[in-house]
């Protein structure tokens, strides 16, 4: 694969690098996944694998940020393979890679690539139950990085507040993506990610949201017929 793809080349393959680099954060860190039991974990990922694991490497944060995510898909094994990165323990792998990110941020503060480390960051604290530390993450890329990842650090909150029981404000936050979404998050996405939200409390509003994105079979389409057999049967 290329790593001199345009932005819009970047853009136009998002969909599938979602779908790689959440099957392998998922299963790689299936256990904390379990413990945390939120979807904000997906979202972490979804910026970082679609946006900068493969662009150019010719600016040197792009470098440093893609190092950083390599220590991330390291595996954990007493021996190398092939010379490859690896760990000894999940703790030594943590430590790495938050080592990584946070260079990352204090090295290059007020960049893209900063806020993407602290993007990232703030989906290990959700994976660790630091959720305040989390939300103030979130808040500081939403308040000042570009509305790409902006629009990422809005979902995730969003997810995060679902799980801890503050609907009415991750609601808010959803409308407005709905509203004014991105390259990164489209309407439909926003529109899914609201109707999970409120799939529990309100299934018959989440089934007037998800029907229509049911039935324009695109990339986003799956999620929302996935969404919809976890609703209650319709009286």
């Amino acid at each position: 694969m290329s790593t001199h793809l345009s932005r819009k080349e970047l853009k136009q393959d998002n969909v599938a690098l979602k779908v790689e680099e959440t099957t392998h954060f998922l299963v790689t860190h299936r256990p904390l996944v379990m413990k945390a039991g939120i979807a904000a974990l997906i979202v972490l990922v979804i910026g970082l694998g679609s946006w900068f694991f493969i662009s150019s490497r010719r600016d040197a944060r792009q470098q440093q940020l893609a190092a950083a995510l390599t220590l991330e898909n390291a595996p954990i094994a007493a021996t190398p393979t092939n010379g490859a990165v690896s760990f000894a323990t999940e703790e030594a792998k943590s430590n790495a890679v938050h080592k990584a990110f946070n260079a990352i941020i204090s090295e290059n503060g007020g960049s893209e690539e900063a806020y993407a480390a602290e993007f990232y960051l703030a989906g290990l604290d959700v994976i660790a139950g630091k959720t305040d530390d989390a939300l103030k993450k979130y808040d500081h890329v939403i308040s000042g990085a570009g509305s790409d990842f902006a629009s990422l650090a809005k979902l995730g909150k969003a997810q995060l507040l679902f799980a801890l029981d503050k609907s009415a404000d991750a609601q808010v936050i959803l409308k407005d993506l709905i509203a004014n979404p991105t390259p990164m998050v489209s309407k439909d996405q926003a529109t899914v990610t609201l109707a999970k939200g409120i799939a529990a409390t309100q299934p018959e509003e989440a089934r007037k949201l998800l029907l229509p994105i049911a039935d324009e079979h695109n990339d986003i389409s799956q999620s929302a017929v996935t969404a919809l057999g976890e609703l209650p049967a319709k009286k």
